[in-house]
């Protein structure tokens, strides 16, 4: 979806210089701190993110990152004469609320940028706001195919919307990604397939399904859940008579907790494999003990082990930020900074101040944005897409995401 990389100085600077504490709340219209620049230009990157209910680990960490992102450009002045602020809106993993945060960036003329949202469906429902607005969006987490490619990508790839760009890569790889593990490796040949109906959730799914079949594997019983749902008795039943060998949801964790746990105490001792929305601490919280050998793919490798990303781990933990960064920390990071590398070049172009029709000169710069960052080499290719396509599988093992290989979709 999403559903979680970095930067590298020393730890004296990192201890130091960025001994900073989370600024704001939870609240919608979360204005973020800076360090700034003196007086000059303020230029404002939004973000929007659930930062309540269900899935709020995840925002909360888009939030704190792009908020790092920012106080770093402004403790670097990276961009002479401009002090960068971020503004948080909740979009409570809601379309609706997600509109209404794209109609009140657009409103408020120092906003340049928007790091954002999380879901996928959300996406849908802002992006024609910001693009009749021209206000670039970079999404850390939507791995909807369609929202960089058009409703028919899979026959004719035709780019919606110039003002969209991402990050992560998306489903037209992760679900592949994952069917080519459950099969060849994991040696799983029957699967049993849900999903949560939502944008992510059944395109996930349907990419998953279709590798899979390609690959020889059989599906034995397909599902669709209410989202809202925490009584999976009845699928569960379904997925312990069908003598499938794999559960593959499409979805996120505060479903599929409680969907892994249930199918295990209705007798179906089969792992569970999901998407990056199911790659968070908390799902193992939900699934219980028995949630060792479930799987999740996300996007990149891990931000731990990626050398692009220390700083970044240590510049958070040092900042004091309440919440973890959880799976788009560093991607969120990325978008924040790729904002900022589109100002640098807009003001750098323009004498050193900001043009009249910033936002557009943002937008149309963001396309040849290119830079090492914390997930690694971050630019776009003709859709908006991250040119990055690197995919990790993960299994939890003593209650945590452990990684167990990485590497692209070999199609």
């Amino acid at each position: 979806m999403r559903q979680r990389s970095l930067i590298a100085i020393t730890a004296a600077l990192a201890a130091g210089a960025l001994t900073l504490t989370a600024c704001g709340s939870r609240d919608s219209g979360d204005k973020g701190s800076d360090s700034g620049n003196g007086d000059g230009t303020t230029v404002v990157i939004g973000v929007d993110a659930p930062l309540t209910g269900d899935l709020s680990a995840m925002g909360l960490g888009i939030k704190n990152s792009a908020d790092l992102a920012v106080r770093n450009a402004n403790k670097k002045e990276f961009v002479k004469g401009v002090t960068f602020k971020i503004e948080a809106l909740d979009d409570q993993a809601q379309p609706s609320a997600g509109q209404q945060n794209a109609s009140k960036f657009v409103s408020e003329q120092e906003v340049l940028g928007v790091v954002g949202p999380l879901n996928s469906s959300v996406a849908e429902s802002m992006q024609k706001v910001f693009d009749d607005n021209k206000l670039v969006e970079v999404s850390p987490a939507n791995t909807g195919p369609a929202l960089t490619q058009g409703a028919d990508w899979q026959k004719k790839k035709v780019r919606p919307y110039k003002s969209y760009f991402r990050t992560s890569t998306t489903d037209a790889i992760q679900g592949p990604f994952a069917a080519q593990y459950v099969y060849n490796t994991a040696k799983k040949k029957k699967v049993f397939v849900i999903d949560d109906k939502k944008t992510y959730g059944s395109g996930l799914a349907a990419t998953f399904t279709e590798e899979f079949k390609k690959l020889g594997g059989k599906v034995v019983g397909t599902e669709h859940i209410n989202p809202d749902a925490k009584d999976f008795s009845a699928v569960a039943t379904k997925v312990k008579n069908s003598g499938a060998e794999v559960v593959y949801y499409g979805g996120e964790y505060p479903q599929a907790g409680p969907l892994s746990k249930q199918i295990k105490a209705a007798g179906a001792k089969i792992p569970l494999v999901g998407g990056d929305g199911i790659k968070d601490d908390t799902f193992m919280k939900l699934a219980g003990a028995e949630a060792t050998g479930d799987l999740a793919t996300s996007v990149g490798a891990p931000v731990e082990d990626l050398p692009s990303a220390k700083q970044f781990v240590a510049d958070y933990k040092a900042a004091g930020y309440k919440e973890e960064y959880s799976a788009y920390g560093g991607y969120a990071y990325d978008s924040a900074w790729a904002i900022i590398e589109a100002v640098k070049k807009v003001v750098d172009a323009n004498g050193g101040k900001l043009p009249t029709d910033a936002r557009a000169k943002v937008t149309e710069a963001m396309q040849s944005v290119s830079f090492d960052g914390v997930t690694g080499k971050v630019s776009f290719d003709e859709y908006g897409d991250a040119t990055n396509k690197q995919l990790t599988v993960y299994a939890v093992k003593n209650g945590a995401w452990v990684p167990v290989k990485s590497g692209t979709y070999t199609g």
